[in-house]
């Protein structure tokens, strides 16, 4: 991966499954077995529910980019001959579900960088996120039917409240792979571009979720997590909730003062 411009890499060792790096406010965590197709198995779970420790816990990144490294395979899900040697509970039950990613709570938005295949797990781990750019060559499937397994992580109950009920079930039901203009079609993914183009679109859109007032972004965020989960009632109550703290912040104030003025507004996040 190429590093980001004006700040060196941080973190991320030399042979770690998962690497670790952050500039322009932007954190980048990258799944580093491309001889594996980035498959997960214990220790990249482990890491990456670690990396994603830090990027929550880190004041200085705002958005997160999650790629896979080389160009076959963003990630092909959980590692069978791991799983084969007892690995399962430690990949798929530890805190964060599937890869430590697929059901933890995150206050910070999380993009999908996908280079490649992405796969059962894979697929999951990119429904998981909240938004998703492609490179042409992507393609997506949850094959766990042909395994004797079951997209369990996330795939069953996610993918039916993303795209049409028709096509999620034609895709949990057959196993079948479909690429990446198609999964734009369904609105599984935001965008579809040349792979040499993938960061350079990715951090653009990383950067315009940035720019924005970093209390206002969490806020929306995860109203728009609860609206899955949570009654039209609740849903209201914690919308006005949301408002009343972002009405008193002082991002609310500075918003209105820089458009007046014709400048930059300068975000306190708070």
């Amino acid at each position: 991966m190429d590093p980001l411009p004006g700040s060196p890499p941080s973190g991320g060792a030399a042979g770690e499954p998962v690497r670790y790096e952050v500039g322009e406010r932007i954190a980048i965590l990258t799944i580093d077995r491309p001889e594996q197709r980035n498959a997960i198995d214990a220790a990249t779970s482990g890491a990456l529910r670690s990396a994603l420790d830090r990027f929550e816990a880190d004041a200085g990144a705002l958005v997160a980019i999650l790629t896979g490294s080389g160009e076959r395979a963003f990630c092909a899900g959980m590692d069978l001959k791991a799983f084969a040697a007892g690995e399962g509970p430690a990949i798929i039950e530890g805190r964060g579900g599937f890869a430590g990613m697929t059901h933890r709570p995150r206050t910070k938005p999380v993009i999908a960088a996908v280079n490649g295949a992405a796969l059962a797990g894979g697929c999951e781990i990119v429904l998981a996120c909240d938004l998703a750019v492609a490179a042409e060559h992507a393609v997506f499937g949850f094959p766990e039917v042909k395994r004797g397994l079951f997209a369990a992580s996330g795939g069953v109950l996610r993918l039916p409240r993303l795209i049409p009920r028709a096509a999620a079930l034609e895709l949990l039901l057959t196993g079948d792979v479909i690429d990446a203009r198609t999964a734009l079609g369904l609105g599984l993914i935001n965008r579809v571009v040349p792979a040499g183009e993938l960061l350079k679109s990715t951090r653009g859109l990383a950067r315009s979720i940035a720019a924005n007032a970093p209390l206002a972004v969490r806020e929306t965020l995860e109203l728009a997590h609860a609206v899955f989960s949570l009654p039209e009632r609740e849903l209201q109550a914690r919308n006005d909730e949301a408002w009343a703290r972002i009405a008193a912040s002082e991002d609310a104030r500075e918003g209105p003062r820089a458009f007046a003025e014709k400048r930059p507004p300068r975000w306190k996040g708070r």
